[in-house]
């Protein structure tokens, strides 16, 4: 009989008060005979567990007897649930966690419950990117989240000014090397880079958290909708056989290969948030890729032809006439 099972067993127990065998056994995981002699057990070794039968039985921890097995302080306590409030680990660390929850001294529950929701890590990563960028305002949002305290944000996008806005901070997750804050706002859940933000300022207030809040099904919803103007827009091409290569690295899961035509160009298709991010794209493999529509796009493709002929072939003209003039 495992100690680490009879530990467990007596957390649980001292979290409940009364179990029955069934709920222990669910708990652990073990057949409900298994948790029937670990009870037994526990009460042959000097604890005072005693079963009680009739309506309302089960085994109960009498005299108020308690054991306080984790001597954790409350910082402690907060780090080691964020550590296992993550996809990235483990099952059994997650298991063990949600077992300790129920036995941490009651003063410090709340910070367990609090840390154990604060933040997950998605592992379907956009960019493959293994740097985590938390920036300078990361300390002061994790504690924002944990503590449950609405907070005057300051944000920036890339080539915008920085704004502010008051939001409820309810989550962080850790997607494609960067840090995202899950926030209520007045427009409804919202994610913003956490490297990008400027300040963070408490306002006082207590967080509004929406009632069934789930941080991970909060995060599939931004997601989806971010991934729709990922893929809002799409463009059909003929490429060249060896620009295959360029385009499945180039745009990975967001192209399509079709049949080869009879000039041995394959048909493929690619989507994007727009047709003119689209067109830049494919702009770098020069005649490779023949942009067929929508037309657009090469409405979009002659115009950056245009403004790299004025800008570079002009110029080069010019200064070859010189030296040949010379």
């Amino acid at each position: 009989m495992r100690a680490d099972r009879l530990v467990a067993a007596l957390l649980f127990l001292q979290a409940r008060g009364r179990v029955t065998a069934a709920e222990l056994a669910a708990e652990l995981e073990v057949s409900e005979r298994t948790a029937r002699r670990d009870l037994e057990a526990l009460a042959v070794s000097g604890i005072p567990v005693y079963p009680q039968r009739g309506r309302g039985g089960g085994w109960r921890l009498v005299g108020g007897a308690r054991t306080d097995l984790t001597g954790l302080t409350s910082p402690e306590v907060r780090a080691l649930f964020l550590a296992a409030s993550s996809s990235a680990a483990s099952a059994e660390l997650r298991s063990a966690l949600r077992k300790l929850r129920r036995a941490v001294p009651e003063p410090l529950r709340a910070d367990a419950e609090a840390a154990s929701r604060a933040r997950i890590v998605d592992d379907l990563d956009w960019s493959r990117s293994a740097v985590v960028a938390g920036g300078a305002h990361h300390t002061a949002l994790e504690r924002a989240v944990l503590v449950g305290a609405r907070i005057r944000l300051g944000h920036t996008r890339p080539g915008g000014e920085p704004r502010e806005r008051t939001v409820d901070p309810l989550g962080l997750v850790l997607k494609a090397g960067h840090w995202y804050l899950v926030a209520g706002t007045e427009q409804g859940l919202r994610s913003y880079r956490v490297s990008r933000v400027t300040s963070v300022e408490p306002t006082g207030e207590p967080v509004r958290r929406p009632a069934g809040f789930d941080l991970a099904d909060a995060w599939r919803t931004l997601v989806a909708r971010f991934e729709d103007r990922l893929l809002a827009a799409g463009v059909r091409a003929l490429a060249e056989p060896d620009a295959l290569p360029v385009l499945q690295r180039l745009f990975d899961g967001r192209l399509s290969v079709g049949r080869t035509a009879a000039d041995g160009r394959c048909e493929v298709a690619v989507a994007g948030p727009s047709v003119e991010v689209l067109a830049a794209q494919l702009a770098g493999l020069g005649a490779l890729v023949e942009v067929v529509e929508p037309r657009s796009a090469r409405e979009h493709l002659a115009r950056l032809g245009r403004e790299l002929t004025a800008r570079y072939a002009e110029p080069l003209r010019a200064a070859s006439a010189r030296e040949v003039a010379a």
